[in-house]
Parts: C-alpha cells; sequence; structure tokens
C-alpha cells in the first residue's frame, strides 16, 4: 500500500516538477502573463494539496477501528485507535498528516451543535478546538490521547435535544436513559489526528465514523464527508448479516458505484474447530452471497475478512493467520480502485489546464514571429531603395500605427461594457447575495416553526441557489460572447494570432448543488412526521448545507475571478506586443532613413531574432510535451522503475 501511494505521490510530483519548468522557462522568456502565472500557481497549489479519503462506515461493533487498524496501522505493533466491543468511536474521526502542524489530536466539543455552524466551518477557527499533542515515542500515551474519541458524558434530556441528540418522539430512546433521567453524549461532535503515518503523509486521508444513527444526526457525514470519500467501505458483521438500518444507510447514502466497497467483517466467528475448512469456507461464501443479494451487488463486491484475525496476523508475522484473514483480497481491491479512479480526475483536469496554458502562450510566440517577418520583409525591400521609398514607408507604419491606436479605443469601450458585466455577474453569485439567502432561510425557520414550513424555506433557498447559479451562466455566456467578436476583429483588423477565449462553465458548481439537494430530499423529501426534534434536526443540516454551499461558491467566485483575468490577458498581451513591434519598425526604418548603412545590421538582427524565437517555439513545445508525457504516464512504470 505504502508503494502504491508512493507511485502515485511520484506520479504528482512528475507533473508538478515538469510544470515548474515550464513556469520558469516562461518567466525567462517574458512569456507569462499574470494571469498564466496565477493560473500555473493555482494548479500547483491543488497538487500539492491533493488528497485521497477513505470512508469508514458501519453500525456500532461491526469492527470499523479494528480494520482501520489492520489495514494501515499494524506496522505498530499495536492497536493504535480504540477498538474494543460495544461503542468505541463516538465522533466522527479524521486520521491524516498536516506537516505545518505538530503530531496531536483536535477535537471539538459537543457544545458546538447549538451553534448555526457546521463542522466544515469550524475548521477556520482554531480556538474552538481543543488541542492535545501526541507523543510518538510513548505509545501508551499516545493510545490514551486516542481514547479521547471514545469519551461521553451525561447530559439532560433538554440539553440533548438542545444539541439534536435527542429525539423524544423515537420509542426506543426513553430505554436509553439512566436512572437520573439523564442522556449519555459524545464528549467531541468532531475529531482530527495528525499523525506522521507514510500513507497519510503521501496525502491519505481516513474517515472513521460513529455508528449509523451518527449519519443522522451528524450532517456533516451525510452532506460532505462520506460523500466526497474517494472510496467508502461499508463494514457488516459475518455474524448479524444486513439489517434494516444497513439497507437504509446503503441506499440512501452510499450505494453501489466506484470506490464503493462491502466488507463482511468477524468471519473468525464463523471458524469451528469441529467443523471442516471446506464446510466452513461454504458457509461464508453463502452469508457473503445473501449479503450481495441484500445490496443488489455481485458476491465479488462483498469481501469476507476478519480484521482482528489479520491485525494479530500482522502484527505476529503469521502469514498463515494473515490469509485466512483474506485481508488482502480487500487491500488489493481499495487501492486498485481508489488510486486510478483519483490520478483519472487529477489527470483531465490537467490536461485541461495545459491546453490552455500553451494556445496561449503559442499564440503569443506566434505574434512575434510574424511581426519579425513583416519586419524582415520590410527591411529586405528597402535594400537599393531612395530615400523617397524610405520616407513613403515611414508614413505606411504610421498610418497603421494611427489605425491600431484607433482600435484601441474600441477596446476601451469594451472594457468599460465587461467591467459592467463583470459586476452584473458578481450581484448573481457574489459572496453577499449567498450571506443574504442564507439569513432569510433562518428568519423564516424562525417565523414557520414546523416541520413543513421548514422544510418548504429550504427548498425555496434550493430554488433561488439554482437560479443565481443560471443567471451567472448567462452572465458569463454574455460576457465570452463579447470577448469572442473582440477578438475576432482584432485578428481580422490587424493580423493577430488569437485563438478565441477559453470558455467558462459552472456546470461543476450546479453539479455539486445537485448533489446536495438530493441527499437533503432523500432525508427529509418524504417526511410527513411534524415533531419538535424533527424541525431540529432539519435546522441541524441546514448549517451544514449552508456550508457546503457558502463553499462551493465561493470556489466559483474564485474560478470566475480567475477566469475574468484570464479572458482579457492573451488580448492586452498581444496588443501591447502589437503595438511595441510597430514602434520598432518605425524607429528601425527611421534609423535607416538617416543612416541608410546600417540596413544589412538591422536585417542581420531581425534575422538572428527569428532564429532565437524558433528556439523558442522548440523549447516551449519541449517542455509542454514533458508535462504531457508526465500527465499521461502510467503508474505500472513507475512500479517497474522501483
Amino acid at each position: 500500500m505504502v508503494r502504491d501511494f508512493e507511485q502515485y505521490s511520484a506520479w504528482r510530483q512528475g507533473v508538478v516538477t515538469a510544470l515548474k519548468n515550464y513556469q520558469m522557462w516562461m518567466t525567462a522568456a517574458s512569456l507569462a502573463d499574470a494571469a498564466t502565472l496565477q493560473r500555473i500557481v493555482r494548479t500547483l497549489a491543488r497538487l500539492e494539496d491533493d488528497k485521497l479519503s477513505v470512508a469508514f462506515v458501519a453500525e456500532f461493533s461491526r469492527g470499523k477501528s479494528e480494520l482501520i487498524n489492520a489495514i494501515f496501522f499494524a506496522e505498530y505493533g499495536q492497536r493504535i485507535l480504540p477498538s474494543a466491543a460495544g461503542r468505541t468511536t463516538m465522533c466522527p474521526t479524521e486520521l491524516q498528516w498536516d506537516a505545518r502542524l505538530a503530531p496531536s489530536i483536535r477535537l471539538l466539543p459537543i457544545e458546538t451543535r447549538a451553534d448555526n455552524l457546521s463542522t466544515g466551518d469550524y475548521r477556520d477557527q482554531p480556538a474552538a478546538w481543543t488541542v492535545l499533542p501526541l507523543n510518538l515515542d510513548a505509545g501508551a500515551e499516545m493510545h490514551e490521547a486516542f481514547k479521547q474519541v471514545s469519551k461521553t458524558r451525561q447530559v439532560t434530556v433538554e440539553e440533548a435535544k438542545r444539541y439534536g441528540l435527542y429525539d423524544e418522539d423515537d420509542p426506543d430512546l426513553p430505554a436509553t436513559l439512566d436512572e437520573h433521567g439523564m442522556v449519555e453524549i459524545s464528549l467531541w461532535r468532531h475529531a482530527i489526528i495528525n499523525f506522521p503515518h507514510p500513507l497519510l503523509k503521501q496525502g491519505l486521508v481516513i474517515l472513521d465514523t460513529p455508528g449509523l444513527n451518527a449519519i443522522g444526526t451528524e450532517p456533516e457525514l451525510t452532506l460532505n464527508l462520506i460523500p466526497n470519500a474517494h472510496a467508502v467501505l461499508f463494514i457488516l458483521a459475518a455474524d448479524t448479516g444486513v439489517t434494516r438500518s444497513d439497507i437504509e444507510v446503503w441506499r440512501n447514502h452510499i450505494g453501489a458505484g466506484a470506490g464503493r466497497l462491502v466488507v463482511l467483517n468477524k468471519i473468525d466467528s464463523m471458524w469451528d474447530e469441529l467443523r471442516s475448512e471446506d464446510d466452513v469456507n461454504a458457509e461464508i461464501a453463502r452469508q457473503q452471497a445473501n449479503v450481495a443479494h441484500m445490496l443488489s451487488l455481485e458476491p465479488g463486491a462483498v469481501f469476507p475478512v476478519s480484521a482482528q484475525k489479520a491485525l494479530v496476523g500482522k502484527i505476529n508475522q503469521d502469514i498463515a493467520l494473515q490469509a485466512r484473514s483474506r485481508l488482502h483480497a480487500l487491500e488489493d481491491a481499495l487501492f486498485n480502485e481508489l488510486i486510478p479512479a483519483k490520478q483519472h480526475i487529477v489527470r483531465k483536469q490537467l490536461s485541461e489546464e495545459l491546453q490552455a496554458l500553451t494556445t496561449a502562450q503559442v499564440g503569443m510566440l506566434n505574434t512575434r514571429a510574424r511581426g519579425i517577418v513583416e519586419q524582415l520583409h520590410e527591411l529586405r525591400s528597402l535594400r537599393g531603395k531612395n530615400q523617397n521609398v524610405i520616407a513613403h514607408m515611414m508614413r505606411r507604419i504610421d498610418v497603421e500605427k494611427r489605425e491600431f491606436d484607433a482600435s484601441l479605443f474600441k477596446l476601451q469601450a469594451t472594457r468599460a461594457v465587461f467591467t459592467r458585466l463583470s459586476t452584473e455577474l458578481y450581484t448573481s453569485m457574489g459572496m453577499d447575495i449567498v450571506r443574504d439567502n442564507i439569513e432569510l432561510v433562518r428568519e423564516e425557520m424562525q417565523r414557520g416553526r414546523f416541520f413543513l414550513g421548514v422544510r418548504d424555506a429550504v427548498r425555496g433557498y434550493f430554488e433561488r441557489t439554482r437560479a443565481n447559479l443560471d443567471a451567472a451562466e448567462r452572465k458569463t455566456g454574455e460576457i465570452a460572447e463579447m470577448m469572442g467578436v473582440m477578438y475576432r476583429r482584432f485578428a481580422t483588423e490587424h493580423g493577430l494570432t488569437l485563438a478565441l477565449p477559453m470558455p467558462f462553465s459552472l456546470a461543476r458548481y450546479r453539479e455539486e448543488l445537485a448533489a446536495i439537494e438530493a441527499i437533503y430530499y432523500k432525508t427529509f423529501g418524504t417526511a410527513t412526521l411534524i415533531t419538535t426534534s424533527r424541525v431540529m434536526l432539519m435546522e441541524k443540516f441546514f448549517d451544514t448545507i449552508a456550508s457546503r454551499v457558502r463553499g462551493c461558491f465561493k470556489s466559483a467566485n474564485n474560478d470566475a475571478e480567475a477566469w475574468l483575468k484570464v479572458i482579457m490577458a492573451p488580448l492586452e498581451a498581444q496588443i501591447r506586443q502589437h503595438k511595441d513591434q510597430l514602434k520598432q519598425r518605425q524607429a528601425s526604418i527611421q534609423r535607416i532613413h538617416d543612416a541608410t548603412d546600417s540596413l544589412e545590421q538591422k536585417i542581420e538582427a531581425f534575422e538572428r531574432s527569428q532564429r532565437e524565437l524558433e528556439a523558442q517555439k522548440a523549447r516551449l513545445n519541449e517542455l509542454a510535451d514533458a508535462i504531457r508525457i508526465a500527465i499521461d504516464a502510467e503508474l505500472v512504470a513507475l512500479d517497474a522503475a522501483a
């Protein structure tokens, strides 16, 4: 597994190196404008921060934490995550590595559930978290720190309801009260463990979830962490099979698809020394087939394992026990699906970025080349010509320069329209309208403190948000069309080599909004139960919905801002270049007019510039090809070199 991740990281680093070489050369060759450099910097930042997330989802006591220990932490010779009978993980727990932070466990207090902020919102508020350092040299101390994710406390029913953790209409919950009428809840809302494990250093993020009931009560899991995980392991127990709650969670929150694996854990409970190995295997196969049928899967998509025996086998280096635990088949399936799927997504994004970059730079070099060719043609035509011809050419360049300056006045008018349309774009998708829309829903929720009224308020929120994205999409289309007209006009009138401006689409953000809305309607859309606790739960979900949509619009705003800078940049760069070339032509012919003996020297200088420019174009193609090769590189090739 470490090797697989190292190969993926090596592939990613190869792309980073090729892209940085491209960036340095462009800067040295004066081919990079601010917008192009910004685009490269953003691409590099995304590559550096690239993560692969794996979520473990199950009812409590299915062995999630033990499976994580077996797959990722066996080399430490002990259980890293607490694992015992009953509930051991009480809050969603992320394991990751951020080199900017010391090894630690950050804990978000459960009291934050009373506020109108999602877990995601608190990630940017360091003061809200309790931070415990991890002593990597003291295993017992570290294990004790990890036990924080198991901590609970007793609260009154009213306090539990305020946090959205008690539904008085659930007939099963009164039985959970202690003799004092108190409710046991998790001490923490969320935990983030910053741990320098080799896989975590390579960008892996592991999510350990509490029992299935947390999926219904912690919106961050339902709306964000689980849907966005690159792989989800849904864990069942061989001795219990598929329960009703298992089926509901599978259908509503996970479902079959790429990177979604079902694990049938605790097959060691079926091992029986009084039966033959064949009989035991046949019984495991029957349970595997039954689970697959219940979840509408092929039997091969269900992986029988014993996490506990796998962990023991790895720690004791017992090869036979490891083989009998069947964990290797699950590990192979997990990483054979996870890494290629992630690489495919990143590769597609990088190819699109490279295409946009090279188109702009090649266009700029072609404009320079055409300018040199034109100047050479003019200078060569002056050989043997008298002063009158030279004076005529000076007048012709002067006319061409005045015509070009007149075109720049038209560009200024276009720029004014461009600025107006850009402002109008932000009236549809700016962060102010996002904030106002969220506040409006909260006001509507306060006015209609019952289920249907709250649900209607959220439905209206999605409709307005969708309408805002549609309006923004129309405005970007209007901007692109206007700039396309201007590009074509300058290309035709002045012979500039200009590719049409790159298109802009908000489709990915509409898809993200649709995914959030679909999860919301799965949870609340068909329900008709009108209870106070249900309303409170919906309000908690809206906090996370608002956070997700805010993040979605923030990314859309960043993309739009970068696009607005980039769309004008190639035209402006070529205009500056063309203007400089006109000045150079005018100055060259003026000098020749004043001293005809410098003509051959000027021709020789321009021929030298032409050769240098051809070398630049060749080097640009080489560097772009190097990026392309790095993007298309297969991990198996890296394996051969390992």
